[in-house]
């Protein structure tokens, strides 16, 4: 990947009066250009991002994006909001499509047209250079997400040794991602109370994008796995404290803080490598191997589409791996 450049020597760091803008940090580096366009141009800036983005990985990557963009105004002399016409915005879209994939470029693009609907909608800036121009054409019908096979899935959670409770903890960690089909956030957001005995089941409450908060029974090699976890660990009575506890060094022992997602992330990478896996996985792999275990028995896109808290059964789709075989067999009839 390419370096990123540095921030516009112009840039200003803001702080506000009263301490943070809510949903940012105490201050935010504001761009030369936003700056030098008077103070409702800047607030305007630090209002699209504390009140329009509610996630916070989205407002993370905006911010990247936004500010990318302004520090290459800088470079290209342009002094003022209302000197940004189309011409530029194109020139800059058609740059990162260089260096960047599709879907990042669309990305950089939706943040930049976003930030200045906001400023037009404020009275900051008279048109939104952004607004007629296009992005790449970008269509996907099967995700790169690597999927495996029931048999390598079973492999690696057996690989774990779970003599040890950092192994417990990231059995039923990975568990949950794919017998749950949960996003990693969701997962090591969960408190101890998000698995909880509802009637005869035990169930797990994923909190997932958007403020959504999502419910699933718990399979039975989960409610084992967390069952076995959360004994060792001793943790039954403590509903409001972190399910999925980072590791104290290497004392063999959990803190009382949440693991993040690098955390899942690295230890999915160890994992992988102990069990002597040649595919390279990350978190979503699980959730991606989850649903496509799940339709390759029989199970429909729609209840897929339910249990995955997916907005629309495309997204689902992608996750879907199970025609690959088929599709093996038929480029194998090529006999030469």
């Amino acid at each position: 990947m390419p370096e990123e450049p540095s921030e516009p020597a112009r840039a200003l760091t803001v702080a506000t009066p009263h301490g943070p803008v809510a949903g940012l940090s105490a201050s935010v580096v504001v761009p030369g250009i936003i700056a030098d366009a008077g103070e409702h141009a800047t607030r305007r800036f630090l209002e699209f991002f504390a009140v329009t983005i509610r996630n916070r990985n989205t407002r993370t990557a905006y911010l990247h994006a936004a500010g990318r963009f302004f520090a290459w105004c800088e470079r290209h002399h342009l002094g003022e909001l209302a000197d940004i016409e189309p011409l530029h915005v194109a020139a800059y879209v058609e740059g990162l499509g260089k260096d960047f994939e599709k879907p990042t470029v669309k990305q950089h693009l939706a943040a930049i047209r976003m930030l200045l609907d906001w400023l037009v909608a404020g009275g900051a800036l008279a048109t939104n250079p952004a607004h007629a121009v296009r992005g790449p054409k970008h269509v996907v019908k099967r995700g790169k997400t690597p999927v495996l096979t029931t048999e390598q899935a079973g492999a690696l959670i057996e690989s774990i040794d779970t003599t040890t409770l950092i192994g417990l903890r990231d059995r039923a960690l990975i568990a949950v991602m794919t017998f749950a089909l949960a996003r990693v956030g969701a997962v090591v957001a969960m408190r101890v109370e998000d698995y909880f005995a509802n009637g005869k089941r035990w169930w797990v409450r994923l909190h997932e994008k958007g403020g959504k908060r999502h419910e699933m029974p718990a399979h039975h090699k989960l409610e084992a796995f967390l069952d076995a976890y959360i004994e060792a660990a001793e943790i039954g009575d403590e509903g409001k404290s972190p399910l999925f506890r980072s590791a104290a060094r290497r004392t063999g022992k959990l803190t009382a803080t949440a693991m993040n997602r690098i955390d899942a992330y690295r230890m999915i990478q160890r994992r992988a490598a102990q069990a002597g896996m040649e595919v390279h996985i990350g978190c979503h792999t699980f959730r991606a191997t989850g649903i496509t275990a799940y339709l390759e028995n029989g199970g429909t896109l729609e209840k897929a589409q339910a249990m995955a808290a997916h907005e629309s059964p495309r997204t689902t789709k992608l996750y879907d791996r199970t025609g690959d075989e088929i599709t093996l067999d038929e480029v194998e009839r090529i006999v030469i």
